[in-house]
């Protein structure tokens, strides 16, 4: 394992110079890691550097833009006289809007907002932050990603003030009120109360409780079979006669725990790969604490992923191996499948990616926390603490969609003082891990800032990981509204490889568009296949041309597998290989899961 605590991008031997010592420059440097650390309590974990930056950028350029500036005041006239036209109107039943919510906003939808005042005042909003989004965008010189910063900081100051989020301006709530004499406020108090008392105490959300892996979730039998210092390896016991050659590994990402692919009974993408007659084994990543601050990115590739094909190697011997990577997990089998190609290593018979990035200079949303300003200050965070907290995870992908996880929450629960039922991908969702700090400053410095993987720079024992040294053919899966890793980015790995590639565009988000089991209601997908020799099409011309199909892409993906395997099957292997030093060690889910 690697020891060494120079940042990340820094030689590991300092320079002296003008008489100092490398010691006296890193004591200097940590004086500079404690402060930020510390002002990082205040201020959420956001860098005011950034933060200033960018609205400096945003407001100068929009001082000089006389142009920009008279268009913006023609647009507040034209929406303050549409909404004049609608003050007009809306005494009248069944008065159009002057304006509609963007899709996927249902802070609206109710019929009592088409009524005034509420109509007035929902109206008015929306009106406004279109305005603000003129104000925000398009303007003159600003950098783009200071432009998405100063957006989205105007977008969570006016959600602040949505009439929806407001007891006396959301009719809902006024509704409510009436129908059970205030009792609503009385339920949401005590909501709050215990929420924050969970907070304030570590403990999971309400409802998590009922959801305990090995008894409601991750129930799909097997045998831990093998154990690290960074995973457990669980094999998967077989339910058919015969299983096909191949085995399949699953990579999930460490960022949560690894049951996202083995939910409940109904849910189980491991459950339903073992009924179709596959061999599995999944990784169960160890929840790092402040100890494992020097783990690398090649620690988990190598203890990780290399680990667990060694194991395998010794269990199912003689039988290359379906690789499967869901979102970073999905970043590291690219890693480690480019890493084995430009060694001549031909242990996998395929790589299949799940809402995973290759090239990063489109990631989605969280882009806008990721500059080299921010990256310093989340640096000094993660070097006092050892690693990056799961808090501190949950709250930016929190902000990222507000009005679902924070805003509307917030409405129902404590205005309306109704509890929504958790399900079991929400339990899982607040089951996450923590992240070894230079493990993350490498994945985010080495990746997200400098697109290392997909320029042909990431170093993998002195050799570049080119993704172009992949060879095996890839099944790669993205989706429709995907904020983590947008589909168009996804989709740069047909210019990224030199191999068949069947890209599926599924329904959905991040998580639910996965965890798309059969039967599921409203899921639809696209598939196309791109072979080496075809020409290369743009996003919007694979759009297009794709075949649209019902249902759920596990079906296309299952018999994709079954056609890249061997025939015929085969009787399914032992479980372990004492003999050879893999012995069972436990059921699953076993130990790490439960790490707090």
């Amino acid at each position: 394992m690697t020891t060494a605590a120079t940042p990340v991008g820094k030689s590991s031997t300092a320079t002296a110079t003008d008489g100092e010592t490398p010691l006296g420059t890193e004591g200097f440097r940590a004086i500079d890691r404690m402060s930020n650390a510390l002002l990082a309590q205040a201020t959420s974990g956001f860098s005011p550097a950034s933060l200033a930056l960018a609205f400096l950028d945003w407001s100068l350029h929009l001082a000089s833009a006389p142009g920009k500036q008279a268009e913006l005041t023609a647009k507040a006239a034209r929406k303050a006289t549409k909404l004049g036209t609608h003050l007009l109107s809306a005494t009248q039943d069944g008065a159009p809007p002057c304006i509609e919510p963007l899709p996927g906003d249902y802070r609206f939808a109710a019929p009592e907002w088409r009524k005034p005042p509420y109509s007035i005042w929902s109206q008015a909003f929306l009106l406004n932050q279109q305005w603000w989004h003129n104000v925000t965008h398009e303007v003159p010189g600003v950098t783009p990603h200071h432009e998405h910063v100063v957006s989205f900081v105007a977008r969570q100051l006016l959600d602040v003030f949505s009439p929806s989020n407001h007891p006396l301006t959301n009719p809902e709530v006024v509704a409510k009120t009436i129908e059970t004499g205030g009792g609503n406020f009385i339920q949401g108090w005590r909501n709050f109360i215990e929420d924050a008392s969970r907070v304030a105490t570590s403990q999971p959300p309400v409802g998590a409780d009922g959801f305990i892996p090995g008894e409601t979730v991750a129930v799909t039998p097997g045998k831990v079979v093998y154990r690290n210092h960074l995973i457990e390896l669980i094999q998967y016991s077989p339910t058919t006669e015969t299983v096909l050659a191949e085995p399949i590994l699953i990579v999930p990402a460490w960022i949560m725990k690894y049951y996202i692919l083995d939910l409940s009974r109904q849910n189980s993408l491991v459950r339903y790969l073992v009924e179709q007659g596959h061999t599995v084994f999944c990784i169960s990543w160890r929840n790092p604490g402040s100890s494992d601050r020097d783990m690398t990115m090649d620690d988990y590739r190598r203890l990780g992923v290399m680990a667990a094909l060694g194991a395998m190697d010794a269990i199912v011997p003689d039988r290359k191996v379906h690789a499967v990577g869901y979102c970073i997990g999905g970043t590291l089998l690219t890693i480690a499948a480019a890493a084995m190609g430009g060694v001549g290593d031909d242990r996998l018979a395929s790589a299949t990616l799940l809402a995973a990035q290759i090239d990063f200079t489109e990631p989605g949303e969280l882009a806008l926390f990721i500059d080299h300003s921010e990256m310093n200050f989340l640096d000094s965070v993660m070097w006092n603490r050892g690693y990056l907290s799961a808090d501190q995870m949950a709250g930016a992908f929190q902000l990222l969609r507000t009005n679902d996880l924070i805003w509307s929450r917030n409405v129902r629960e404590y205005l309306m003082g109704a509890r929504t039922p958790l399900i079991d991908l929400m339990a899982w969702n607040a089951d996450s891990t923590r992240m070894p700090y230079r493990m993350h400053s490498e994945y985010l410095h080495r990746l997200y800032l400098d697109n290392e993987l997909a320029t042909g720079r990431f170093m993998v024992d002195g050799k570049p990981a080119a993704p172009q040294n992949i060879r095996v053919p890839l099944f790669v899966v993205s989706t429709e509204r995907d904020h983590v890793a947008p589909w168009r980015s996804v989709y740069k790995v047909h210019q990224l490889t030199d191999t068949d590639v069947t890209f599926v565009l599924t329904s959905g988000g991040h998580n639910a568009g996965i965890v798309s089991e059969l039967g599921h209601r409203g899921r639809r997908f696209r598939v196309a296949t791109k072979h080496t020799a075809d020409l290369q099409i743009s996003p919007d011309e694979w759009l297009v041309s794709a075949e649209q199909k019902q249902g759920s892409w596990w079906s296309e993906w299952s018999q994709w597998l079954g056609a890249h395997s061997s025939q015929p099957p085969v009787p399914p292997p032992a479980m372990g290989a004492p003999e050879k030093n893999y012995p069972v060690l436990a059921d699953a889910p076993g130990s790490y899961v439960f790490q707090r």
